[in-house]
């Protein structure tokens, strides 16, 4: 009966994801990003109480992807839609779908690479692809922005983290185990980084630090990716 637990915080994973489908439906961006970050948390809880329960097992497994499917790619999707990028026509609805398909070939590449990949992520982590939609709306939302203004800049960001998440940057995992390799040059910049998107958003700082957190990490892994290709490139 171990496996009650995990199991639950996994269809949780969904059952959060599936709120924020509705409160979009229903015209709610708040609580749809809200319900999104809660899907992130009962995702990152479902693996740790697995493995300390040593309840882990294939249905489980098959389980959290589908259910991260629906909360970070589905529900992301939807959300940047309705938000803004309907206001685009065809790039917006293609943006959208974009959005959700790559999440779907995302996590089954990372099934099939579970016993080949050890260390680090290869490509964005589609929770921090679907946060990254969803903090920054609640950003928008408290600083009363409208990424229409911006021109192609929303949309256009959105195919960028869709192609991160089925892309061969590594992102570190945090695990300690050493795999990869984070350069310091990498970490400065992160760093600036998100002491400027602080700054910017100082107006609204609970919703600054959390856009700050993921759109630092998806750069992060390039800038870090890029300095290995150069580092190996002259050795």
């Amino acid at each position: 009966m171990k496996w009650i637990l995990p199991n639950a915080c996994t269809a949780a994973n969904l059952f959060f994801g599936m709120l924020s489908i509705l409160s979009t439906y229903e015209g709610n961006f708040f609580y749809a990003s809200i319900f999104i970050l809660l899907a992130l948390i009962a995702d990152g809880l479902d693996g740790r109480i697995a493995r300390a329960l040593n309840a882990a097992s294939e249905l489980g497994k098959e389980m959290d992807s589908l259910c991260d499917l629906g909360s970070f790619g589905i529900a992301p999707a939807f959300l940047a839609y309705a938000f803004c990028m309907h206001n685009y026509g065809t790039l917006g609805k293609a943006a959208a779908i974009i959005f959700a398909l790559c999440g779907m070939w995302r996590l089954a590449r990372f099934n099939v690479n579970t016993n080949v990949v050890h260390g680090f992520f290869m490509g964005l982590a589609i929770p921090a692809g679907g946060c990254i939609i969803a903090t920054t709306t609640l950003l928008f939302l408290a600083m009363n922005i409208r990424p229409e203004e911006f021109g192609m800049i929303y949309p256009i960001t959105v195919i960028i983290v869709a192609y991160l998440m089925v892309s061969h940057v590594h992102y570190p995992n945090f695990k300690g185990d050493g795999a990869e390799k984070i350069f310091l040059v990498a970490k400065i910049f992160a760093l600036v980084m998100f002491a400027g998107i602080i700054f910017l958003t100082r107006t609204a700082p609970v919703q600054g630090i959390l856009t700050a957190v993921f759109a630092t990490y998806a750069v992060f892994g390039i800038i870090n990716s890029l300095i290995t290709l150069m580092t190996r490139d002259k050795l």
